[in-house]
């Protein structure tokens, strides 16, 4: 598989499973099908890049008394790739850690935990690591391998036997494979057969071909974990995505129909109450001009007017009162004006005033009039902030659903493509 596809599958579906950044990097490096990869981890100054040189045959890691390790180290060797991770007790600043992280969580097939014997019990930090390695072999098969390194340096073999009683409580559930890196040296430069034995690399040689044995099953376990977990992921986050979007569609289609329901029968409410008022008068008197000697006089005229007004303002506290249950009520910012009291779905359907009976005729009493209500506010109903909030989000759960889709379509992509090579 093209390291394209793989780096186009990661865009694909980290985005949707930022959690699993860590368990895509892994399943590209188990699907790429590199060789078997080995990391020594551990403490600083436990014996480390010396167990490595002693495994491979020759000098290839720099051993040193002084803090050497600062960076991820590795070598070929015989088909297996062999990594010397940081110390785990790093001084410089976080950078160390995470190169060890790297090794044995990324890259490694087979862990070598190394815990120095002169060093007595494990402490609180390796016991935290060993836990981990733990948990993370029993999910996925990977394995680790304890070694007790330096037991050359102990007193004895009744001190030997205690640290490693004490060790083997501490580490339950990890075999330890005790070594020494001098006398496996010794014994090797110098042809010593007893002091070969002696040293425990016979033993631990022993159980990594072992191990290396089982890799290809242990990877085979892995990634099809990986693989199932993370397609379970995606199918429970589509499975919530569309029940989220269900519901906000039948809210939307609900919020809709109840408006309009509610908002026909209050027009229709406030019409017939306006109707008594259009029919009262005969002829409109309302259109009769006022002249000045009527300024301060009542005239049939200011009476109709009055009724008319009456009438309209009532309708219009019915029909406010509706939208504003529905929080119908400013205008969009885009049709703001500067005098603010004008900023209202009210004022902009309907005016501020009526003043004559034909206008409240063709506002109420006609079909095409009725119609037109129900239309304007409806569309500032739709263009109303809940409403617009509701609708940016089920755009934003159906783009989400989306990812989600183009996710699993990318997963199963690479599945398919693993299985073919």
């Amino acid at each position: 598989m093209s390291s394209e596809m793989r780096e186009q599958a990661t865009r694909d579906v980290l985005p949707v499973l930022p959690g699993r950044a860590h368990d895509l990097a892994r399943l590209h490096r188990l699907v790429s099908r590199g060789e078997p990869v080995v990391t020594v981890i551990g403490k600083y100054n436990h014996g480390k890049s010396s167990l490595l040189n002693e495994l491979i045959g020759h000098d290839a890691f720099s051993v040193s008394d002084k803090r050497e390790t600062i960076v991820l180290a590795d070598r070929l060797h015989a088909g297996v790739r062999w990594l010397d991770a940081p110390g785990l007790d790093a001084d410089v600043g976080a950078e160390d850690d995470r190169h060890a992280l790297q090794a044995a969580w990324l890259k490694s097939d087979i862990r070598l935990f190394v815990h120095a014997a002169k060093e007595g019990e494990l402490d609180a930090k390796e016991l935290a690591l060993l836990h981990e390695l733990r948990e993370d072999g029993a999910r996925t098969a990977r394995q680790t391998l304890f070694v007790l390194s330096q037991v050359d340096q102990l007193a004895d073999e009744t001190e030997r036997e205690k640290i490693e009683k004490a060790v083997s409580a501490q580490a339950h559930g990890f075999a330890l494979n005790a070594v020494s890196s001098v006398r496996h040296r010794k014994g090797r430069e110098g042809g010593k057969t007893l002091m070969l034995e002696k040293s425990g690399f016979p033993a631990l040689n022993a159980a990594l071909r072992a191990a290396l044995a089982r890799i290809p099953q242990a990877r085979a376990q892995e990634t099809a974990l990986l693989f199932g977990e993370m397609n379970g992921e995606l199918l429970a986050l589509r499975a919530a995505q569309t029940l989220t979007l269900e519901q906000l569609r039948l809210t939307r289609q609900q919020q809709a129909h109840e408006f309009e329901r509610g908002l026909r029968a209050v027009i229709d409410k406030v019409s017939g109450e306006i109707e008594p008022v259009l029919n009262a008068f005969g002829e409109d008197r309302a259109l009769v001009p006022d002249h000045a000697k009527d300024h301060y006089g009542i005239t049939a005229g200011k009476r109709e007017r009055a009724h008319i007004q009456i009438a309209y303002s009532r309708a219009c506290i019915a029909i406010d009162s509706f939208l504003a249950g529905h929080g119908v009520v400013a205008l969009p910012a885009a049709q703001h004006t500067a005098a603010h009291s004008l900023n209202t779905v009210m004022i902009a359907v309907m005016g501020v005033s009526v003043k004559f009976r034909k206008d409240l005729r063709r506002m109420f009493g006609e079909a095409a009039g009725r119609e037109r209500l129900h239309r304007d506010f409806t569309h500032y109903f739709e263009l109303s902030d809940d409403r617009r909030a509701l609708a940016q989000r089920i755009a934003q759960i159906e783009a989400a659903l989306g990812a989600a889709e183009k996710a699993s379509a990318a997963l199963r992509t690479l599945q398919m493509q693993e299985r073919r090579e």
